[in-house]
């Protein structure tokens, strides 16, 4: 089964799916390792994380399609890429969908916002027309070689233009084709309620970002809540790289003190993987194993 079908066999089925992002090859094996069905990327963890820049769309689809090929070539569970607006328009995502499908994710996600992406927090929901996006859907789906491969259609809709209009869009997007809807900028559990009534027996996904929160409820209520509402997935695109970039805060400040005057107490080893660890998140028996197999007759 391709990793396309594989995702899709769990947006059909009645497990609740839950899809942390990844965005190195330690994320990777460690989401896989850890049990997860799938995983994701976000295109702002990206450019954060490759380039050092915030999600203003500077990520080209080539370094987008590149770091995704390694993430997904990694692990075996379907691996979904951030492909932002399709990097311009119908045209641009007919090909942007065929080079992350070559490139073995299992689907993307697609956006209605305006590009290039302002990063000014009162112009960054803009979106384009619906007929716009529409156009882009149709492209999306046939543009796929295998139909399995998922197109998540997400809009920002209610941050632009309100609920009456996400709604009217999400239910245009089912029509062109729309495999998952990922509605964005949500205030409230009622806004999540009206998505998936829009969305139909369209699976709904909800993105959790690190700070996420729409009432007072705990991470784990919330996602109660959502579940009960008939969200069938969420993702965790930031959560990951979060923890990442505050373990590598806290060893920073522990490699520091080494470079000090006081130099008697124990360096707090217990929070650092082993060596053991690490080579086993890249599989180094294996690669010892296969180069015993290929080498054993081979003369030095």
């Amino acid at each position: 089964m391709s990793k396309a079908a594989q995702l899709r066999s769990l947006l059909s089925g009645t497990d609740f799916i839950v899809a942390p992002g990844v965005h190195d090859a330690y994320s990777a094996r460690i989401i896989e390792a850890a049990g997860f069905a799938s995983a994701c990327t976000s295109g702002a963890v990206l450019s954060q994380s490759l380039l050092g820049l915030p999600d203003l769309g500077i990520l080209s689809l080539t370094e987008n399609v590149d770091h995704c090929r390694r993430l997904a070539r990694l692990i075996k569970i379907p691996v979904t890429a951030d492909a932002d607006a399709g990097y311009g328009n119908p045209n641009n995502v007919y090909h942007t969908i065929r080079s992350f499908e070559e490139a073995g994710l299992a689907g993307v996600n697609l956006e209605d916002q305006v590009v290039p992406r302002r990063w000014d927090a009162k112009i960054r929901g803009e979106v384009v027309s619906v007929a716009e996006m529409v156009r882009k859907v149709e492209a999306a789906c046939a543009a796929r070689k295998d139909a399995d491969f998922v197109i998540i259609v997400r809009t920002d809709a209610h941050t632009a233009l309100g609920q009456t209009q996400m709604v009217e869009r999400i239910k245009s997007y089912v029509a062109a084709g729309a495999d998952v809807i990922l509605p964005m900028g949500l205030h409230s559990m009622d806004d999540v309620g009206y998505a998936v009534d829009a969305a139909g027996d369209v699976p709904v996904s909800i993105s959790i970002g690190a700070y996420w929160r729409l009432d007072d409820s705990s991470l784990t209520e919330s996602v109660a809540k959502l579940r009960s509402l008939g969200v069938r997935r969420i993702t965790l695109p930031q959560m990951l790289a979060a923890a990442s970039v505050k373990a590598m805060a806290n060893a920073a400040i522990d490699m520091r003190l080494l470079s000090g005057n006081d130099l008697t107490g124990d360096f707090p080893s217990g929070m650092y993987a082993s060596a053991g660890e690490l080579m086993e998140l890249v599989d180094a028996d294996g690669a010892v194993s296969l180069e015993n197999h290929l080498m054993h007759q081979v003369a030095r």
